[in-house]
């Protein structure tokens, strides 16, 4: 089994948008996010999809038009726990690309490249990150002197050194299907947020001693997620300029 599959997280409300429509469902020409970011790992080659839904599940289901399978998160308790939800999915593939639903820019060649290198150089966890000029809010790399990941530590829990670092972690990685679905049993809630926290997986993976790598970016606004009317718009003029 040599396959790929693609775990897509959409359960959140998105209470910054001050809509009651679940922030994926929300559209840039007549196209919700989400189904932006499935053609996106369509157009990789992707054929095997999980949308992990929560928010007004059923609202979701009916308006996205695309033949993906459901996971359900009924609580959410992290980015973490929204892969838990969607555990058996995992048992059908052999590697994995954890996606955000309101991440419209993501180009499938971008993804293909990325999964390319994730198997050429064979990692176990890999994580697409960016450079920027304002990190706040995301979660940082943390890479060694000779430029290896080391770790990836949110923004919450960062001290004040890894606060000035600027490469940050997209939210989207590719792993090995079998080392993710074990490495999910030891997360805790031990941070800041109290939440599941997905980067934390990578972590475990590194010290079982597989190997793990970042893969930046050149192109930050690919990573850009909409969580803001104003974002959406921005996404909006970026897409209608391709």
């Amino acid at each position: 089994m040599s396959e790929i599959g693609a775990i897509i997280l959409a359960a959140g409300k998105g209470t910054r948008m001050k809509s009651e429509l679940p922030k994926v469902l929300h559209t840039i020409n007549g196209k919700a996010l989400a189904e932006y970011v499935i053609d996106a790992v369509h157009d990789a080659g992707i054929e095997k999809v999980c949308l992990v839904i929560g928010y007004q599940a059923d609202r979701v289901k009916e308006n996205i038009h695309r033949a993906v399978e459901y996971a359900l998160q009924e609580e959410q308790l992290g980015t973490g726990h929204a892969v838990m939800c969607a555990k058996d999915f995992l048992d059908k593939v052999e590697d994995v690309v954890i996606l955000c639903g309101d991440t419209p820019l993501i180009k499938g060649r971008t993804l293909k490249d990325v999964i390319s290198i994730h198997k050429e150089e064979g990692y176990y966890a890999t994580v697409l990150s960016a450079k920027v000029d304002d990190p706040t809010g995301y979660g940082r790399i943390v890479r060694d002197s000779a430029g290896n990941f080391r770790r990836s530590v949110e923004d919450k829990d960062a001290t004040d050194k890894e606060k000035a670092i600027k490469e940050i972690n997209s939210g989207m990685y590719a792993f090995n299907a079998k080392e993710l679905k074990a490495a999910l049993d030891s997360l805790t809630t031990d941070n800041a947020q109290g939440e599941y926290y997905l980067p934390d997986v990578i972590t475990v993976i590194r010290e079982k001693g597989f190997k793990v790598g970042a893969i930046k970016l050149d192109d930050d606004r690919e990573i850009l997620g909409v969580n803001t009317v104003e974002q959406l718009e921005a996404a909006g003029d970026i897409l209608n300029k391709r």
